[in-house]
């Protein structure tokens, strides 16, 4: 599982692309499924987490489509990924 943070400047295009391009480009990668939230004290904010092998994510940023449907997806910088520091069965 890999668990990104990002910035967006407009949420509803950002679910738009993420959910057409992004989800056509995420499978071509080995991506298995995504989970999107948006923080509940910063309506910009969002956090994705990705069923997702750690070496098929970093195929897909090497991707050089990636940065059109980065721009298109409105995030503001760069996003950030949250190092895992456990995992447990339930």
């Amino acid at each position: 599982m890999i668990l990104i943070i990002a910035e967006v400047a407009d949420f509803d295009q950002f679910l738009k692309t993420f959910s057409t391009k992004g989800v056509r480009k995420r499978r071509n990668h080995g991506c298995r499924g995504s989970w999107v939230f948006r923080d509940p004290d910063d309506a910009s904010r969002v956090w994705a987490v990705f069923d997702w092998e750690p070496e098929d994510y970093d195929e897909f940023l090497a991707d050089p489509e990636i940065p059109a449907i980065a721009a298109e997806l409105g995030v503001h910088g760069t996003p950030l990924m949250a190092a895992p520091v456990a995992q447990y069965d339930s």
